[in-house]
């Protein structure tokens, strides 16, 4: 029997967005059946009618990432999927666009009705939308917005009590895109999976200015410390140099050299260690790299001074172009915490925004009563910023006020009568001042004069009058109508027509059905204008409003068509006419909301329909492939009897101990 979906949602173009009953159905079983089988309802169409549609005869070609991605979880939580995933999705999804075989047909993502696959699949498919395409998140979010789906909780043991939506994560990449946090043209998927693992270090980049990873251990130098702290059997304390420590102490384990020797290459200049030491700061110290204690509780919230001290420091230290590590035991509560907080006073995320985006970057940050603690303090660290910026605009100008002025001091005279007086042996020179010379007085010229003199004669203009002006009687005219002048859009003046003089008696009012009668309309009016209207202007000699082909008071238009607005005018002429549509029109017009951020030399910016390459070319489009210079390394070429597929996903061993996270 054949595996029924949901109805699909559309999400533009040729994507769409559903579900089959767990377990879900292999895609090739699914592509087979697609042939044969009816289409599939689309949702917000009618399920039935006796008009043919487009959608009648349609081919679809259906997808899956519910057998290559897998969360990897702590403990309780789930979700979402880190950035290599979203990634990799993004790298396949337009391949498969891209794929001429597949011009023809409708691509499906689907998943499992499994409420954790079902909400990890839909938010692929809206990052997707929103990365690649440019989208806004509520454009993004709205194909799916009918849908109910299971929220993402935290790395914790117990009850989750504080939930992220799809929502949360779409402004949480939205807002780090805006702000220049989250270039995924700059993604090095290779380096972030080989240094998230435990073995090669366990860190990842959050931000282009903090890194989040778990603490180096040194054995070694653990067990000096403990040595140092107990005494030996006879009373007396351990020797730090008894044989064999030295030779520990110069072999450093992997991740921690790993640690070293990155965090020196990539311009690290404060680490920031907020459990207890389990390696020597010293080893930081010897490359240049400044290191801080904040320590608080595992499983805790910090203080307002820790907050503020770490914000401070955070802020000194990026504002010089530097980059700040931050670590707690496994990098994921505290650390998550402290970064989140200058998230919301630096760039203005709310707290499940920087929850969320930071739980895509490094899975598990943020865990337990921290949610509810980062949740609480959002105003006021939002508080704190402007503060913080009043203060520095204050300080600016008390600055530029009492910056002082060099007073600029004219040269001496060269024929100055300096008097040397010798007397004694000693030359006196006395500087001669000579005597300020006579400005005469400023008087106004004749011409002026007489101007003055003449403004002056003219009478001043009359006050406006205080009460109405009586009502004008109508009076007869003998004269003839037909001198009418042209109307130029004004209103046309109401005339009465004299009677003849047989037919009106002396001092005798006209009737209001003559007077009726006797008005000019406009239609006349119009008539009688064209009679008398001088020769057509010409177009140099037309109004700038009319000479454009546009009506005065109106929106002026730009050169390429569009108005000041951003708006496409009527008389714009786009050459596409593979368009078909006005909405895809109006989306090649109208400028993405979200940044092309791409800093590659000889990288080409992405459009924001995914077409097909014949689409894309009779629009004028050159063929743009998205991220093509890492395409290789996670997607594997399409043999000739198959589609694009993924490479092997390489798993991750989890950091976090039990010790992390209090019940």
């Amino acid at each position: 029997m054949a595996a029924k979906a949901e109805p699909l949602c559309h999400f533009g173009g040729r994507l769409y967005f559903t579900t089959f009953a767990h377990p879900a159905p292999r895609s090739d079983t699914l592509n087979r059946q697609s042939e044969s089988e009816t289409q599939p309802q689309i949702r917000g169409t009618p399920s039935a009618g006796p008009s043919r549609t487009p959608d009648d005869d349609a081919k679809y070609y259906y997808f899956t990432f519910d057998d290559q991605f897998l969360y990897l979880s702590f403990f309780q939580d789930w979700g979402p999927f880190n950035l290599s995933m979203v990634y990799k999705s993004c790298i396949l999804i337009h391949e498969l666009l891209q794929d001429r075989g597949l011009a023809s047909y409708r691509l499906v993502l689907y998943s499992s009705s499994d409420p954790r696959r079902k909400a990890n699949a839909a938010l692929l498919m809206a990052l997707y939308v929103m990365i690649v395409q440019q989208r806004p998140p509520w454009e993004a979010f709205h194909p799916i917005a009918e849908l109910e789906f299971m929220p993402f909780r935290d790395a914790g043991r117990g009850r989750s009590d504080f939930n992220l939506s799809i929502q949360d994560c779409l402004w949480g990449i939205y807002k780090a895109m805006q702000n220049g946090l989250c270039d995924m043209n700059e993604f090095d998927v290779e380096d972030y999976e080989y240094y998230e693992k435990v073995e090669n270090g366990d860190w990842n980049w959050l931000t282009p200015n903090f890194i989040a990873f778990a603490s180096p251990v040194d054995l070694a130098w653990i067990k000096r410390e403990k040595d140092k702290q107990n005494p030996s059997v006879d009373g007396s304390p351990s020797s730090p140099n008894r044989t064999g420590d030295h030779a520990l102490q110069r072999k450093l384990p992997m991740p921690f050299q790993n640690c070293l020797d990155y965090f020196e290459k990539k311009n690290v200049k404060l680490v920031v260690r907020l459990n207890n030491p389990l390696y020597d700061r010293q080893l930081f110290l010897d490359r240049n790299i400044n290191h801080a204690e904040l320590y608080f509780d595992d499983g805790t919230n910090p203080t307002d001074e820790i907050v503020r001290k770490f914000i401070d420091m955070a802020d000194e230290v990026i504002s010089g172009g530097g980059v700040v590590a931050v670590h707690c035991k496994a990098g994921l509560g505290r650390t998550g915490t402290l970064i989140g907080a200058y998230l919301v006073w630096k760039y203005g995320f709310t707290a499940t925004e920087a929850i969320a985006f930071m739980r895509i970057v490094r899975p598990g940050s943020v865990v337990g009563p921290q949610q509810q603690y980062m949740y609480l303090k959002q105003l006021e660290w939002s508080k704190w910023a402007a503060v913080d910026e009043m203060r520095k605009m204050q300080s600016a100008a008390v600055v530029a006020a009492t910056a002082l002025v060099t007073p600029a001091t004219p040269p001496a005279d060269e024929d100055s009568d300096d008097m040397m007086i010798e007397s004694t042996g000693v030359a006196i020179i006395i500087p001669s001042t000579p005597p300020p010379k006579r400005i005469p007085p400023v008087t106004p010229s004749r011409h002026v004069a007489a101007a003055q003199a003449k403004a002056g004669a003219i009478s001043p203009p009359g006050q406006p009058r205080k009460t109405p002006a009586p009502k004008r009687v109508a009076t007869d005219s003998d004269e003839e109508d037909d001198n009418v002048p042209p109307l130029n859009g004004a209103l046309p003046i109401r005339r009465i027509k004299a009677k003849p003089a047989s037919a009106r008696a002396a001092g005798a009012r006209l009737t209001p059905a003559e007077q009726r009668s006797a008005r000019i309309t406009r239609s006349t009016a119009t008539t009688a204008a064209k009679k008398t209207a001088p020769a057509p202007l010409t177009a140099t000699a037309r109004p700038a409003s009319r000479a454009n082909g546009q009506a005065p008071n109106k929106i002026p238009r730009l050169a390429d068509g569009t108005s000041v607005r951003g708006t496409t005018t009527k008389s714009a002429t786009l050459d596409v006419p593979a368009l078909g549509t006005r909405s895809k029109a109006r989306q090649l017009a109208t400028p993405s909301r979200l940044p092309v951020a791409s800093k590659r030399p000889g990288h080409r910016p992405t459009t924001s329909v995914q077409e097909s390459p014949a689409t894309l070319a009779a629009m004028g489009i050159p063929p743009v492939d998205w991220m093509s210079k890492d395409a290789a390394a996670v997607v594997m070429a399409a043999p000739k009897s198959g589609r694009p597929g993924l490479r092997p996903i390489r798993r991750r061993r989890s950091s976090f101990s039990a010790a992390d996270v209090v019940a």
